[in-house]
This record gives structure tokens, C-alpha cells and sequence, in this order.
């Protein structure tokens, strides 16, 4: 039985989402709330990572210890999704299969493209950036720090946001992990990658965040064998601020791939 908590609707082939950093996975705007619709064709497995939403505490947040979580809920063979460094952490329950699809959005495995100048330059900036956050900043602080760093208006801190943000602050940085880019483009399951194209989002934002992460899924989708879904409008969040184009391209994608495991 796993640790984590999850949430599951539906029935028929089962998908298992994992989210990002700062979140958990019912959340409306940054989690995926907006994919529940897509429980009235699917069995949609909805985990909480530790330290987030209705999971346990974690002294330090594990890509690793997340992607064995994950590949328990894989029963036998699933749809596979990840979001950002939920990308990551998808990227490396795949490798540990079965599954019979994987999707990822926004991912923010940057070391997959480290030889591109853009991602090399964001790197460099995450690194400075993570060092550079003060031990001592209250729940409030620490959101609002957050959200304004990338030009947006704080929301309010509850105490979920605020576990949230420092589970993510203390989290060991994706970038480190090893991800086996080589054989996932050797294996025979569908991938995708799905990205925004920022056009709307704030300009340092847009520069220093979605410059790079364009780059970095044009690039991981070329080096693992996956086709490259560009969502116009959303920049970050595909799937909350577009679920309308995301939620009919999984139906699509995942009632097209056979599963081969």
C-alpha cells in the first residue's frame, strides 16, 4: 500500500499524473484539478509527492525516493504524466516501467539539454537562485518571494502553499538527477512533450523561465523519440490554462499509443 496520498476517479486504462514543485496534484491552477473531466473515459491516479497536499512530511523531498512512489501506483501498466520536476520524477518511474505511455509537460529536466546555450544560462540562474534564499523568511514571505520573483501577484499563503513552497525549496534540485535519456528513446512506448509558448506571460518571466524550458522540451523531446505538443496561450501550466487543447490531446494520444510492455 503506498504512503502517499492519493486520489482516484473513474474507470478504464489507468493514468498516473505526477505534479510539479510547490503544489499538489488536485490543485486547480498547478496541479491537475482541470484532468478530472478525463475520468469519464480513464482511471485517473492523482498522487500527492511527499511533503505535498495529504501526504506525509519528508525531511528532504527525493526525486528518487518519488519516482519509486510513482512506479508502485504503475499497476502493472499505466499512462504515465508528469509536470515540470514532476516530469522528472516521471521520466524516472518510466524507466522502471511498465508503462504504456509517457507525457510530459513543461519538464524540467534541464541536464537532458545542458549543451544548449538558453538552458546552460537557466542553470546557472537556478543554481545562484536556490543558494541566494534567505534561511529565515516567514510562511508569507517566502510565498510571496515566490510568486513576485517571476512577475505575479502573490496568492494568499495558506498553510498548504506554504508547506508546499518550503517542500520545494528544500527539495534535492532535479538538475541532479540522472536521468536515462537513452533508454527512454529506445524504448517503444508513445512519449510526448507538451509546452506553452509564453507569449502571455511577463516579460523577465518569459526571458528567464520560458525561453529555456521551450528550449529544454524541444530538445528532450528530439533526444528521447517523442512528438512536441505547443500550446498557444499557456505559458508554465498548459494544462490548467489551456485544459481544452491538453485534456483532448491525452485522449487522443493515449487511445492512440498500444501499450508494448
Amino acid at each position: 500500500m503506498s504512503v502517499l496520498h492519493v486520489v482516484e476517479r473513474g474507470d478504464g486504462e489507468r493514468v498516473v499524473f505526477v505534479h510539479g514543485s510547490g503544489t499538489w496534484a488536485t490543485h486547480d491552477a498547478f496541479g491537475f484539478g482541470e484532468q478530472l473531466p478525463l475520468a469519464e473515459e480513464f482511471r485517473i491516479v492523482l498522487p500527492d509527492r511527499r511533503g505535498y497536499g495529504g501526504s506525509p512530511d519528508v525531511e528532504r523531498s527525493d526525486y528518487a525516493q518519488d519516482a519509486d512512489d510513482i512506479a508502485s501506483l504503475l499497476d502493472g501498466g499505466a499512462h504515465l504524466v508528469g509536470h515540470s520536476s514532476g516530469g522528472v520524477v516521471a521520466m524516472l518511474a518510466a524507466a522502471r516501467g511498465p508503462v504504456r505511455s509517457l507525457t510530459l509537460i513543461e519538464p524540467a529536466c534541464f541536464q537532458v539539454a545542458a549543451d544548449a546555450p538558453l538552458v546552460a544560462a537557466a542553470l546557472e540562474r537556478n543554481r545562484a537562485a536556490v543558494a541566494s534564499v534567505p534561511p529565515d523568511l516567514t510562511d508569507a514571505d517566502l510565498v510571496r518571494l515566490n510568486f513576485e520573483s517571476v512577475g505575479f501577484e502573490a496568492p494568499e499563503p495558506t498553510p498548504e502553499l506554504a508547506r508546499a513552497t518550503r517542500t520545494a525549496l528544500n527539495e534535492f534540485p532535479t538538475w541532479e538527477a540522472q536521468i536515462p535519456a537513452d533508454a527512454l528513446a529506445e524504448s517503444d512506448f508513445p512519449k510526448l512533450v507538451v509546452t506553452g509558448t509564453w507569449e502571455n506571460a511577463p516579460q523577465a518571466y518569459r526571458e528567464h523561465g520560458g525561453e529555456p524550458i521551450m528550449e529544454c522540451a524541444r530538445v528532450t523531446a528530439e533526444r528521447i523519440g517523442a512528438n512536441l505538443l505547443r500550446v498557444p496561450g499557456a505559458s508554465h501550466w498548459p494544462h490548467s490554462q489551456r485544459p481544452d487543447v491538453v485534456n483532448a490531446a491525452l485522449r487522443e494520444f493515449w487511445k492512440a499509443g498500444a501499450f508494448r510492455g
